[in-house]
């Protein structure tokens, strides 16, 4: 696999060239920007963030957690009042919303500590350079050696000022 380097100046160029290169086939495709892009969001349609499945399985285990844990003391230990259910539901909700918000809270945490871990664990920053934090946008593609030159032709024509190849 080959990756090829295209160094662009503004954001509406870098979206353009992410829209050409996918329309092009090329879908494995890495930007590098010194600002927030709306519009490169959207070229690279990557769709929501997996980390959102950790905070609703901790909101769905805390509830959980809370109902199970506040009706098993109550029939562990009856305390009978007016005759009375052991088991009040309602009276169990605000101890199952604030379990919800802690194990969910908690679990994204730990989502965006895993996947931010993994997702820099397996980019390969050989294409970054310090001026990605500065004034200019990259967009890196991984391609096949033989599609280099396509690569090449279609990051010069739509407004590159430098393409290069920086593995193979």
């Amino acid at each position: 696999m080959a990756q090829v380097l295209g160094i662009l100046k503004t954001p509406d160029a870098t979206a353009h060239a992410v829209h050409e290169l996918k329309d092009a086939g090329f879908g494995a495709l890495d930007v590098y920007a010194p600002c927030p892009s709306h519009e490169i969001e959207h070229a690279l349609d990557r769709g929501p963030s997996i980390v959102r499945l950790y905070t609703l399985i901790g909101c769905l285990t805390g509830v959980t957690l809370a109902y199970y844990m506040q009706i098993w003391m109550a029939y562990d230990w009856p305390i009978v009042i007016g005759g009375k259910p052991f088991a009040s539901i309602p009276a169990y909700t605000i101890i199952g919303f604030e379990l919800n918000i802690l194990f969910g809270g908690i679990l994204t945490v730990v989502g965006l500590l895993i996947h931010g871990m993994w997702m820099v664990a397996r980019r390969d920053h050989g294409a970054y350079q310090p001026s990605f934090s500065g004034d200019e946008f990259g967009c890196v593609v991984d391609c096949h050696a033989d599609q280099v030159s396509r690569v090449q032709e279609l990051l010069t024509s739509v407004g590159c000022t430098e393409v290069r190849v920086v593995s193979a």
